[in-house]
């Protein structure tokens, strides 16, 4: 448990704050089968493409769990998954550069005093409240972490801030098996990733955000999600029913995160400045589950090269076990187009090729025509883009699991470093 950080005062520029079977089934494929159905082939506002990174059972109610905030590193990248999580896209419309800055000054002092925690300051009857009051007069901590990243969009000459730009920030692309038309949910000025022990104190953390920065940025597009708890044990489920985030890299070990993980400035291009940062990739993909729910439990075993109950690779036991290619050369076992197969080879090459995986569930009613919207929200790390999540992307291009997932939106965004003691704040290396 780390010793918790004493709370720091608002600064002084800012009002006061407060604190082997049978036989498979054919599998039904949903673009064959949509050529000749009934069902609409408009596919509901977005969901999220990906995996999800293991985690302890959160416990039920607000939690006095206080995650420190100061760090050469942002929150909520390797902290362990909260149950609740809000992904929001904004576009920035502070009027210039200075404005701008105020703006991530402000940012970073209302994350700080959400995530300590605290009484809320008192109000006089003939003033508008300093509070919601949704989680009442003193705010739990909670595992509040509020992750603060940039999109390519900021660096243009709008602020004077192209030079600036990380190397390797780019506008997500549109891959081969997405369903991006007319998606209103895609990539953003600046992203906030907010997770909490409890869904009402991500929601307070982004009204009270939203509240002392609008005339700097405006929300563009919002998903929120859920933590599974492990059922019944390890890694938590997904919306298909698999345990997914098995394999995520150990970045607890300093050199494997050195490796995957973390941005260095003046290395690899890079601008000084983004040391300590990462990338982050955020995919809506939504999960087709009323035709994954006819396809035999063998066929989909082997689509995503795990057992269903278990979460053992095809050729192990349970699910730490890692599955042996090199045994199984000719894809007996584990089909040589299976999901875990084609994402991670467990080659030599692909070593630096892995990301790390914080994904949550997300349920969003149903479609117009009446089927259920659910799905993933993919969100993972990492030190580049391009040599990791693009180069896992084109080789599930095609995989059999498309015709059961749809990404809709999302986009790429470069997590800023952390903020390193109470006079630092977001991005404050940028504007030098």
């Amino acid at each position: 448990m780390t010793t918790p950080e004493p709370p720091v005062p608002p600064a002084p520029l800012l009002p006061p704050a407060p604190a082997v079977p049978p036989a498979p089934a054919q599998p039904l494929r949903r673009r064959a089968f949509l050529r000749g159905a009934t069902v609409g082939a408009a596919v509901g506002a977005g969901a999220l493409a990906g995996a999800f990174a293991a985690a302890a059972e959160p416990g039920p109610g607000p939690s006095g769990r206080r995650i420190p905030f100061h760090g050469p590193h942002q929150a909520g990248i390797t902290t362990p998954q909260q149950s609740a999580a809000s992904f929001v896209a904004f576009d920035v419309i502070a009027p210039d550069r200075a404005a701008l800055e105020d703006l991530f000054r402000t940012l970073t002092e209302r994350t700080r005093v959400l995530t300590a925690g605290g009484p809320v300051p008192a109000t006089d009857l003939a003033s508008p409240p300093t509070d919601s009051a949704t989680l009442g007069p003193v705010l739990p901590a909670d595992g509040l972490t509020v992750t603060v990243s940039v999109g390519a969009s900021l660096f243009g000459d709008r602020y004077g801030l192209a030079a600036r730009k990380p190397a390797r920030l780019v506008q997500m692309p549109v891959f081969p098996d997405d369903d991006l038309v007319n998606s209103k949910e895609l990539h953003g000025d600046l992203s906030l990733q907010i997770c909490a022990d409890s869904r009402d104190t991500a929601m307070h953390a982004l009204r009270d955000i939203t509240r002392h920065t609008r005339g700097g940025m405006q929300p563009s597009w919002k998903a929120d999600g859920f933590h599974a708890a492990p059922r019944p044990s390890g890694t938590p489920r997904n919306q298909l029913g698999f345990k997914d985030g098995i394999a995520n890299p150990d970045v607890g070990n300093q050199a494997v995160a050195d490796s995957v993980l973390w941005t260095h400035g003046g290395a690899d291009g890079e601008p000084a400045w983004v040391e300590g940062g990462s990338y982050q990739v955020v995919r809506i993909i939504r999960m087709l589950v009323e035709f994954w729910d006819r396809v035999s439990l063998h066929e989909q075993e082997r689509m995503i090269g795990r057992r269903r109950d278990s979460g053992a690779p095809l050729d192990g036991v349970k699910e730490s076990d890692a599955p042996d290619y090199g045994a199984d050369s000719q894809g007996l076992l584990t089909p040589m187009n299976a999901h875990i197969r084609l994402a991670n080879p467990r080659t030599p090459e692909s070593a630096g090729q892995r990301i790390l995986r914080r994904g949550y569930n997300y349920d969003r009613g149903l479609d117009t025509d009446g089927n259920l919207d659910v799905g993933l929200i993919f969100c993972c790390y990492q030190q580049d883009v391009a040599r990791q999540f693009q180069t896992v992307q084109q080789r599930l291009a095609g995989e059999p699991l498309v015709d059961y997932i749809s990404p809709t939106g999302g986009g790429y965004f470069f997590t800023l470093p952390g903020v390193g003691s109470p006079a630092d704040w977001f991005g404050s290396a940028l504007f030098r």
